[in-house]
């Protein structure tokens, strides 16, 4: 089978969730199956929407330029340039992981050529135009509000104020935003099938998105597990020690666990792992600085090293995120390698992590909730540990799901759409 997988980025260029599953995906199916991946990167010295080619390992990639536009979501030009080069690739399938910073436009592309399409979501980016439903708040007043519903003023003036001036102001970006909706809500018409990491996400894409149920399921992302395994904690004393995983972005609530954790008065280590992100490192370095106990910037790592380099050092991972995350890749990692988790009570978060059970929830965003929840930790050292050692909870073995099974569905319903549409 000749598959095309699109993703708006791809390792090593490009860490989060949604391209780490994809690297996973690709490296499963390339074994017997012919793989292709277009995605995108950002050369500031390349013209605008240049295709670049590369070869690795089997895989077929193409990288567009894409360092310039970044609210955009249909380019013309990349979706003319997009269409020559599916015709001279031409695939069985194509599955797409995420269209922000490419083109909404090289979907109506593809079924001109009639290739099917399957499409995993990993965020609300189609019904939001930023992606997380956390609206910007540029009023001087408030912060990240968690926004629960999209509206075309709302979006004007809550995430798009930044940009009115006398010329565009709220007349133009809230039909900005109206345009942009209607042509994502088109793409649940034309593409042939969804998948969802999470019920959550599943549901709210039917609720408020009106994708139909007979259209979309609930799979949970896939993992390659020879990486995935306990290993044995630094034999060293050492203080009890949390971990945070991922990008230093607002949305993922460093802050608050930041700030959580230094109201510990019981000795506690905080260790950062993430690629630093300039100003935003920064500070978050400046909010660290006054901390009775440590709180170390361990930077990025290899995610094949995770369970050495990262879980090997820690004793619980915590998941802070303010928005409402979907299936975070770093609580299947921590299940697997059997380290607790302390997530919020809230989305996807909460789907995988039972209060007591195989771990600790906190309320949502509300920072004395997590030093609480910290507290207990660190005071319930040897019950934690046992929480860990629960792992997954949708499995009888506490096992998260290997890439081998996910993609072995992941064959099947390419299969079964690919028969539906030569019918």
């Amino acid at each position: 089978m000749r598959i095309l997988k699109i993703i708006h980025g791809y390792p090593p260029n490009y860490n989060a969730g949604s391209e780490v599953y994809s690297q996973s995906v690709v490296n499963e199916l390339k074994k017997e199956n012919e793989l292709f991946v277009f995605s995108r990167e950002e050369n500031d010295y390349r013209l605008d929407f240049d295709f670049r080619n590369e070869q690795k390992v089997n895989i077929h990639f193409t990288y567009v330029n894409m360092a310039r536009g970044k609210d955009g979501y249909n380019h013309q030009l990349l979706n003319d340039r997009f269409g020559i080069y599916l015709k001279s690739i031409q695939p069985d399938i194509i599955h797409i992981g995420h269209l922000n910073h490419l083109s909404t436009g090289i979907i109506d592309v593809i079924k001109k050529q009639n290739i099917p399409i399957v499409y995993t979501l990993h965020d609300f980016w189609l019904m939001c135009p930023r992606g997380q439903f956390l609206q910007r708040d540029f009023d001087g007043n408030n912060l990240y509000t968690l926004c629960n519903k999209q509206e075309n003023n709302k979006c004007a003036n809550s995430c798009y104020k930044m940009y009115f001036d006398d010329q565009l102001g709220e007349e133009y970006y809230t039909k900005w935003v109206e345009n942009r909706m209607e042509t994502t809500k088109k793409l649940v018409e034309i593409i042939d099938y969804f998948i969802a990491p999470s019920k959550y996400l599943m549901n709210r894409f039917v609720d408020d998105f009106n994708i139909p149920t007979s259209k979309i399921e609930y799979l949970d992302y896939g993992f390659p597990l020879h990486y995935l395994k306990p290993t044995q904690k630094e034999s060293k004393a050492r203080e009890f020690t949390f971990g945070y995983i991922g990008t230093h972005i607002p949305s993922k609530g460093l802050n608050i666990l930041i700030q959580a954790f230094k109201q510990l008065k019981q000795p506690a280590r905080l260790k950062i792992f993430g690629r630093e992100l300039g100003q935003n490192t920064k500070a978050l370095k400046l909010m660290a600085e006054d901390s009775l106990n440590p709180i170390e910037f361990c930077g990025e790592y290899i995610n094949e090293n995770l369970a050495d380099v990262v879980f090997n050092k820690i004793d619980a991972i915590v998941v802070a995120s303010i928005w409402g995350e979907n299936s975070p890749l770093v609580i299947h990692e921590a299940q697997a390698c059997h380290i607790p988790v302390i997530t919020a009570n809230y989305g996807g978060m909460k789907e995988y992590v039972n209060h007591l059970e195989n771990g600790l929830l906190f309320k949502h965003r509300d920072e004395d909730s997590l030093f609480k929840q910290m507290k207990f930790a660190v005071e319930n050292q040897g019950k934690l540990q046992q929480l860990g050692k629960r792992g997954f909870l949708h499995s009888e073995d506490g096992s998260v799901p290997n890439i081998q099974e996910h993609c072995m569905r992941l064959t099947e319903i390419y299969n079964t759409i690919i028969k539906e549409n030569n019918d």
